[in-house]
């Protein structure tokens, strides 16, 4: 019996030891600030103090050309617009910017992450830039964002481009409830391996092929950010959906839906709510594509929107 239970301590013995080396081997620290500049930032000027937080923002294209303001999505950066920012800023003033706690930008220190906070960082940071009026250009949350500030600063927006903007209801959104955030995903501040985050990104396009290793990188990167994951927590429970539709018949801007058909993130299918909800939406759907249409396609996608712009 002794050994009976001397050779069971042993077996618990090795498994936890098993698992701690297996904790050890997963584990995933921070990425050094300063490395990830070296990386990813273009200039030392990119990083401004806006609104008591430091935003990394890139600001390219002729001073007095109208202007663009690009608003990346969840878990994203300012570097996911780099194809559409290459095309566009010969003609436009291009502006695009970290969300606090995403790419470059550091967590914010006020600790709040609502739309509302992101709604008086891109009034500050339009006013530190010396812009009135803008184009807002936004992705899935980064969407959601800016049909949002269209709706309560009509007066700084020329038109909108929503493309597979957040929103409406979905499982684990509901209306006027904090998020759902499983406990297992708080586990992401601590544990992240590339190959788990590259599967989780396959979906936001329609050819996995598109998911590259240098895309792939780019994310595992600036994920490991000081502080990057507990932001994106943070904004995921701070998140309280309220029914979009009474706020979105406000928007008087001319509206351009771009929307993949193929997007497994946020279904085509909600484009519909959209187009019956905003007073002037266009919708291009786009056949080949997911949620990234510029990140995928960007040429193609590019199409409708130069149309747009050009557009009366």
């Amino acid at each position: 019996m002794a050994r009976k239970r001397s050779r069971a301590r042993t077996i618990i013995v090795v498994a936890i030891i098993a698992i701690c080396i297996g904790g050890v081997a997963l584990y995933t620290p921070d990425e050094s600030r300063v490395a990830l500049q070296g990386r990813y930032l273009a200039q030392p000027g990119d990083i401004k103090s806006i609104a008591g937080t430091s935003l990394h923002v890139r600001d390219t294209g002729p001073r007095n050309a109208p202007v663009l303001m690009l608003l990346h999505g969840f878990g994203s950066s300012l570097h996911t617009w780099e194809p559409w920012a290459r095309a566009l800023d010969t003609t436009f003033r291009v502006v695009r910017f970290d969300l606090p706690g995403s790419g470059l930008s550091v967590p914010d220190p006020t600790g709040d992450y609502t739309d509302a906070r992101s709604e008086q960082l891109i009034r500050a940071l339009m006013d530190s830039l010396g812009i009135a009026r803008a184009t807002f250009i936004g992705n899935s949350l980064g969407g959601r964002i800016a049909w949002k500030f269209a709706a309560r600063y009509p007066e700084r927006v020329d038109k909108l481009v929503l493309i597979s903007p957040d929103g409406f209801a979905s499982p684990g959104f509901e209306y006027d409830k904090p998020a759902e955030v499983p406990a297992t995903l708080s586990l992401m501040r601590f544990v992240l391996p590339k190959s788990l985050l590259r599967q989780s990104l396959v979906p936001a396009y329609a050819d996995p092929r598109a998911m590259t290793d240098s895309l792939a990188t780019r994310y595992f990167d600036l994920l490991r950010a000081p502080g990057a994951r507990e932001a994106m927590l943070a904004r995921m429970r701070q998140t309280v959906l309220v029914n979009p539709r009474p706020l979105l018949q406000t928007i008087q801007a001319q509206t351009l839906l771009l929307w993949g058909e193929k997007d497994a993130m946020i279904p085509f299918t909600n484009a519909a709510d959209y187009v019956k909800a905003l007073p002037h939406a266009t919708l291009v759907p786009l056949p080949n594509a997911g949620h990234v249409p510029f990140e995928e396609d960007p040429a193609a996608a590019l199409i409708p929107l130069l149309a747009f712009l050009r557009g009366g």
